[in-house]
C-alpha cells in the first residue's frame, strides 16, 4: 500500500488554525451583589402570612371538642356558668 496524497493533511492543518484568540480576556475579582427593595420583602411577608393561613384550619376541633364533652356533663351547666357566660357575651359586645 502506497500513501501518495500527503498533501491533503496539510490542508486541515488551515482549517484547525482559524479565527484563534490571541488576547485573554481579564475577569474582574468583584463580588456579586443584590439588593431586595422595602416593597418585596413586604411582599415576601404578605406571601408567607397567606401560605400560613391557608394551611391552618379555621376551626380548632380539639377546643370544639372540650366544649362539647364540658356540655355533655350535667353537672358542668350550672346557674353560676351561664351567668358567667351570658356576662362575657354582653362584655364582647359593649354591654
Amino acid at each position: 500500500m502506497m500513501i501518495d496524497k500527503i498533501s491533503r493533511v496539510s490542508q486541515l492543518g488551515n482549517v484547525q488554525g482559524t479565527k484563534r484568540t490571541s488576547a485573554v480576556q481579564e475577569l474582574s475579582s468583584a463580588l456579586d451583589e443584590i439588593s431586595v427593595s422595602a416593597e418585596a420583602k413586604e411582599m415576601a411577608d404578605a406571601f408567607y402570612i397567606n401560605k400560613v393561613s391557608e394551611e391552618t384550619p379555621d376551626v380548632r376541633s380539639d377546643l370544639v371538642e372540650q366544649i362539647k364533652q364540658k356540655i355533655r356533663d350535667p353537672n358542668y351547666l350550672s346557674e353560676a356558668v351561664i351567668a358567667a357566660t351570658a356576662d362575657q357575651i354582653l362584655s364582647a359586645y359593649g354591654f
